[in-house]
């Protein structure tokens, strides 16, 4: 598991946890199941309009693009940049990062593949794909992949990168992840609600990626920092 670098110093009297935005994403993430599963699988407004636009506007080159976009978003490159985001914050130790990069990819797998299951929501008609998919269609297993990644890269970049490239290479992996999940709808094999699951799966896990070394280190001290004690 990465250990990420200690949390920027609070202002005095404020106090913030990782534990609200996934509580957040979590609760979003349980309400459009909920939704989904009332629904019985069958899309959404926005899910018909979306869909009926892009299958009005898929040129051939856009679609090649978006071929080439959502390729690197599941699979082997996945697991190969996720392995590469280990080995990157583990400076010390490359091949246990890798390691600890690849599980942790595995560990955000698990639970969506369990819930897709659960719910079992049908993807869009087969005719209307552009490329090859299989399995249910939320949490898009794309989707979910590559935000766990772009994760994964923004902490290792966090934790070595300085100077003028440490910003791009902060916010590129948000914008490769977002492009990917784009991409699904673009080529008519998800539904832009099966999507937005993925994202809101993806930065719960994240989120609670963060949360596990700090409540491990609280548990180990057994009592809070004696800079956030009353009287200091």
């Amino acid at each position: 598991m990465f250990r990420f670098p200690p949390a920027v110093p609070r202002a005095a009297g404020v106090q913030w946890s990782p534990a609200i935005p996934v509580f957040m994403c979590s609760m979003l993430l349980a309400a459009l199941f909920a939704a989904t599963r009332a629904a019985h699988g069958s899309p959404f407004g926005v899910d018909d309009g979306v869909h009926g636009w892009v299958l009005e506007h898929r040129p051939r080159w856009a679609v090649a693009a978006a071929v080439a976009v959502t390729v690197t978003g599941s699979g082997v490159p996945a697991y190969l940049l996720a392995a590469f985001a280990g080995a990157l914050a583990f400076r010390t130790d490359r091949w246990r990062g890798a390691l600890g990069g690849a599980l942790a990819l595995v560990s955000v797998q698990l639970p969506r593949i369990a819930l897709a299951s659960w719910l079992a929501r049908p993807r869009p008609p087969a005719d209307d794909w552009a490329w090859t998919a299989n399995g249910y269609a939320m949490p898009s297993g794309h989707t979910t992949t590559s935000a766990a990644v772009a994760a994964l890269l923004t902490a290792g970049v966090y934790r070595t990168v300085r100077g003028r490239a440490r910003t791009p290479l902060l916010i590129a992996p948000a914008l490769w992840a977002a492009t990917v999940g784009l991409s699904r709808v673009y080529l008519g094999m998800h539904w832009p609600t099966d999507v937005l699951a993925g994202w809101l799966l993806a930065s719960a896990w994240a989120g609670l990626l963060v949360m596990s070394p700090i409540l491990l280190r609280r548990r180990k001290t057994g009592a809070v920092p004696s800079n956030e004690s009353e009287g200091t």
